[in-house]
């Protein structure tokens, strides 16, 4: 099989936002926990320092929430393709992908198995345009020679 090469590709608007934005949350949550000192309203409560503590843990704890969008990825080569997604993963062999598609409206591109399953490759994402377009028409190039050697082999 003439080799075409590997595809490797993440998704680049979402973790420049997720690297942007994760930052910011944790600032956000500080501040709001600074602020958190005296009588919590009419009753007999008061903020204390494990309460500032938890409010900068919930900031840390969302910020690796958001964080969590930088995860996906893709990897072919000429014997199959690994997908890493937000939560989950899957390594295939090209022999049970049917089609690699990007349909109309869909967020991000999908690999359609032989079994009528889909898989969702959170990697290639429609607001990345031209990034996500060659490493589309990458991976259907690596899923088309994967076919051609499986005929003639």
């Amino acid at each position: 099989m003439s080799s075409t090469g590997t595809v490797t590709a993440r998704p680049r608007k979402a973790r420049a936002v997720a690297y942007v934005l994760a930052p910011i949350v944790v600032v956000v949550f500080t501040l709001i926990a600074l602020g958190l000192h005296g009588p919590t309203g009419d009753g007999p409560g008061y903020f204390q320092r494990g309460d500032q503590a938890a409010m900068i843990g919930l900031g840390l704890c969302a910020a690796a929430g958001i964080l969590l969008m930088t995860r996906p990825r893709v990897d072919a080569d000429e014997h199959g393709v690994r997908v890493r997604n937000i939560v989950g993963s899957y390594d295939l062999p090209w022999d049970v992908v049917r089609a690699v598609t990007f349909g109309r409206g869909t967020p991000w591109l999908t690999l359609d198995l032989n079994d009528d399953e889909r898989v969702a490759v959170m990697a290639v994402q429609m607001t990345d345009k031209e990034h996500a377009v060659q490493a589309a028409r990458r991976l259907r190039a690596l899923h088309t020679a994967s076919r051609a050697a499986g005929v003639v082999e």
